[in-house]
């Protein structure tokens, strides 16, 4: 990080050495194909395997569940479009099979999506597509003001003829943790499936025991390269694929798989784990201590998420490494900019946003004001940061917006 305080994480991780490493002979000299059936592709392909039943031990899950993907954009699109249109035609397969005297019972239609929205845009932008191509309706929950999908909420939006629910496990741009194995419970009783998208959380909370159908991650927020994803999808639940071709990746995924990557992906994913628990509780500390210290000494300034660090049951309520602001006095632009001159490195909100001059759409649905959501600054800490760097980062943040003040006066 050439010594500059980097704190966008959310966006990327840096790169773990033990990933690249581990990479390497699939970039090099075990190059050949997985699907070939000679010697030069028996190496590529018990790699492959290999990295499919860690990602799957490390999610507790099978290894027939794991779809390796292009990243976590892919891996929700197929998860949630891949997993819709798999129950149609599931339900279409049973109904001719009833209609010609066959074993089978005809499943009812259900053409109904509930998700949230203050989703990711790949999630949005997924069930979207469904609504306007496949004639499928959604009800989007309102979340509470700090972010959080209520049980109460999921139970009444959901209906007779819903086939999926999708709410994401850790919130990019506030930072705050759904009670995801609840919410699956709530759906699961009412015959539905439910999907989250994991791509924050890895690293930080939990990926075991959550009782979902399907999970997204994303291998540059663990410390492998950009462009690996997993989706993990059970494998009883028929999925519908978006690339065709050779039927790779048990059918769900066509193409030749990048193996060299999927290592990369299971060995970051693996050291994330086991370094887990440990960097959560540093880090965590860091942050509170940094969240403190920012709005004691900021005017205007106002945290947005989640506020404590865990609930009643000792769950945590925020990701230990995130803290978010609106800055109502000055510019959360103009803020960036600033940290940025005095080499700290921050973000606006979700990287996937980038160029757009919109509010968040995250805050806006929180009932944040426009004007006041385009304030917004995010701060996400590596697992490497030392409580002298997020001291560092406060006086940083303290100087850019004192040093601003007066334009925004």
């Amino acid at each position: 990080m050439t010594g500059r305080l980097y704190l966008d994480t959310a966006a990327a991780a840096p790169v773990r050495r033990e990933a690249l490493e581990a990479a390497w002979p699939y970039l090099a000299g075990a190059f050949g194909n997985p699907s070939s059936h000679h010697e030069f592709g028996r190496g590529p392909a018990e790699a492959l395997a290999d990295a499919r039943a860690r990602v799957a031990k490390v999610l507790g899950m099978r290894a027939t569940d794991i779809t390796f993907t292009s990243g976590g954009t892919e891996a929700d699109n197929l998860a949630i479009i891949g997993m819709a249109l798999g129950h149609q035609t599931q339900g279409r397969a049973l109904g001719r099979a009833q209609t010609q005297g066959r074993a089978g019972t005809a499943m009812p239609p259900r053409r109904h999506i509930v998700t949230s929205p203050i989703e990711h845009e790949a999630v949005l932008a997924s069930v979207e597509f469904l609504t306007r191509v496949h004639g499928f309706t959604v009800t989007e929950v309102a979340p509470t003001s700090d972010g959080t999908v209520t049980p109460e909420a999921l139970t009444a939006a959901i209906r007779p003829d819903t086939v999926l629910v999708s709410v994401g496990y850790a919130n990019n741009e506030i930072g705050t943790v759904a009670d995801v194995p609840t919410l699956a419970g709530i759906a699961h009783e009412a015959g539905a499936l439910f999907h989250t998208d994991a791509v924050q959380a890895a690293g930080w909370l939990p990926l075991t025991g959550l009782g979902v159908d399907a999970l997204s991650l994303a291998g540059h927020k663990v410390g492998a390269p950009k462009g690996i994803g997993v989706a993990a999808i059970r494998a009883r639940v028929p999925v519908e694929p978006l690339i065709h071709g050779g039927g790779q990746e048990s059918g769900r995924r066509s193409g030749t798989e990048n193996v060299a990557l999927a290592v990369a992906f299971a060995t970051a994913l693996e050291l994330a784990e086991a370094d887990r628990h440990e960097a959560a509780d540093r880090v965590r500390a860091i942050r509170d201590e940094f969240i403190s210290t920012v709005l004691s000494h900021v005017p205007g300034s106002f945290l947005t998420g989640a506020a404590g660090t865990a609930g009643p049951d000792g769950r945590a309520t925020r990701t230990p490494n995130h803290a978010s602001f609106c800055f109502s006095n000055t510019s959360g632009e103009a803020v960036l900019l600033e940290l940025e001159r005095l080499g700290a490195t921050a973000s606006s909100g979700s990287a996937c946003a980038v160029g757009s001059d919109e509010p968040s759409h995250v805050l806006t649905a929180l009932g944040v004001a426009p004007e006041v959501a385009q304030t917004s600054v995010r701060f996400t800490f590596p697992s490497s940061i030392t409580p002298d760097q997020g001291r560092a980062a406060a006086r940083a943040v303290i100087s850019a917006a004192e040093s601003l003040a007066s334009s925004f006066a």
